[in-house]
């Protein structure tokens, strides 16, 4: 295994393996590592991730695609130095759609391409969820919070999936048996994200611009904090190249907390929407607060989120009107609230 991307063009180039790389944050992933002259192997299913994201690289010379469950052991047909997992349906709707698959995906799924880094040589990094520490009883979350998940209920096939992850990848990691890194990602929207996934950023964006009312679950007093996709991107790139290997889970997202309410306001002045907001009971097992601690990104990583929420939504709202072909003002209808 190659440890460093320096020295000559060609020693640059590592051959990285990306398990749903069709997705959401995928495909910027791809984007960004062949941006970097690397070789890149898109795995996906296409369960939930998109053709059309992948679409600008089908001629890419250095690009190539396996369409296969990560459940099934795959052979790539090229030694790997890198292999990023970030195959799992990460919305609820898609995730509780079918929850054996889901936990099964993280579980048999994960495994699966550790055994081909180990094989190969390869870093593997996982991508884990703020989704492990639960209904948080401690605020901010740090890494080293235990969670508080309740592992029978309907989110549990993501939520102890991605657990039950993790603790394979630390468990393959103290045995010695390859170079294993985990990030907790936290709420990331942008650019790609899919009209129907129910995530609270494309739901509230979606539903303006097509001039329906903005469903709030809940009275819209819980809070989320909002990672632009390049930001979380980067992060991850820089977890899988930081030496030496952090041997812990890693919080990556912005730490900029806002109510649900406050971003449903958001969209209506950004879209210049007249959609109303209505209130819908709130899911079981619903998160109240979340907000990630990223010291730990900060010392380790030197990584900290750039792109703010008003500007990350900008961004997203154009690319759904866009995609829904539906107009959006130039500007905001009033001033949007950013918190640091």
């Amino acid at each position: 295994m190659r440890d460093h991307i320096d020295g000559t063009d060609e020693e640059r180039r590592l051959n990285i393996l990306v398990a749903g790389g069709a997705g959401f944050i995928g495909s910027h992933l791809c984007d960004a590592l062949l941006g970097q002259g690397h070789r890149v192997v898109c795995l996906d299913s296409f369960l939930t991730g998109s053709r059309a994201n992948l679409e600008p690289l089908r001629n890419h010379p250095d690009f190539s695609l396996i369409e296969q469950d990560v459940c099934t052991p795959v052979d790539p047909g090229i030694q790997l130095d890198r292999v990023y997992n970030l195959a799992c349906p990460a919305s609820p709707p898609r995730y509780q759609a079918d929850p054996v698959h889901t936990m099964m995906t993280c579980i048999s799924g994960t495994g699966n391409l550790m055994r081909l880094a180990g094989e190969h040589g390869a870093r593997f990094l996982q991508a884990s969820t703020s989704e492990v520490y639960g209904d948080p009883e401690r605020h901010p979350q740090q890494e080293d919070y235990w969670g508080n998940v309740n592992c029978t209920g309907p989110r549990a096939c993501y939520d102890e999936g991605k657990r039950a992850a993790e603790a394979l990848c630390f468990d393959w990691l103290r045995a010695g048996k390859g170079d294993v890194r985990v990030a907790r990602i936290f709420n990331t929207y942008g650019p790609r994200m899919q009209p129907d996934d129910g995530r609270i950023v494309s739901n509230f964006l979606v539903q303006a611009l097509r001039g329906e009312p903005l469903t709030v679950y809940g009275a819209g007093d819980q809070t989320r904090s909002f990672c632009f996709v390049t930001d979380l991107v980067a992060g991850l790139m820089a977890l899988m190249e930081v030496n030496p290997n952090p041997g812990q889970p890693v919080n990556l997202g912005n730490p900029g907390e806002f109510t649900v309410i406050e971003l449903a306001r958001m969209v209506q002045e950004l879209t210049a929407a007249s959609s109303p907001i209505v209130h819908r009971p709130l899911p079981t097992d619903d998160p109240r607060r979340r907000r990630p601690d990223i010291g730990r990104a900060a010392e380790l990583l030197n990584w900290a989120p750039r792109v703010p929420l008003a500007e990350g939504l900008r961004e997203t709202a154009a690319w759904f009107a866009l995609t829904l072909g539906r107009d959006l003002p130039q500007a905001p209808a009033a001033p949007v609230l950013v918190r640091a």
